[in-house]
């Protein structure tokens, strides 16, 4: 796995979705530790190397849905990492709070809440350049 073609353009695509910086601050903290190393390791080769790289759809329509997915099942620091990577592909934070809105109907407040919130402190850290 680790030195496959596959992973390769997993990490690659995983660099350009999140930044060099926040890459390697998450690589020298939370995946520092070499059970979470592992579990990157196979992310990468799975999720970035394969999913991620099929046809069909665009990268900025890719992280929408991941934005969705994790408001939708409360998953906030999985959705902080995806609003991060979705303002990288273009999306605004206008339109990132308009989709989460839209979702309280759907999934509940209580959920889009949290999203919210979540939503509203990445954009503090990225505007601040973190």
């Amino acid at each position: 796995m680790v030195g496959s073609e596959t992973h390769r353009k997993g990490q690659e695509l995983r660099r350009q979705l999140m930044g060099d910086a926040y890459v390697e601050r998450i690589n020298q903290t939370v995946y520092a530790d070499p059970v979470m190393k592992k579990f990157m390791d196979v992310a990468a080769e799975t999720v970035f190397g394969t999913l991620w790289t099929r046809p069909g759809l665009d990268l900025k329509t890719r992280t929408l849905v991941c934005v969705v997915s994790d408001a939708a099942t409360g998953r906030a620091p999985e959705l902080a990492i995806h609003v991060r990577m979705a303002l990288r592909q273009g999306w605004t934070e206008d339109e990132l709070v308009e989709v989460l809105l839209h979702l309280s109907g759907y999934v509940g407040v209580p959920l889009i809440r949290e999203a919210l919130l979540t939503a509203k402190d990445v954009f503090a850290e990225m505007r601040a350049g973190r």
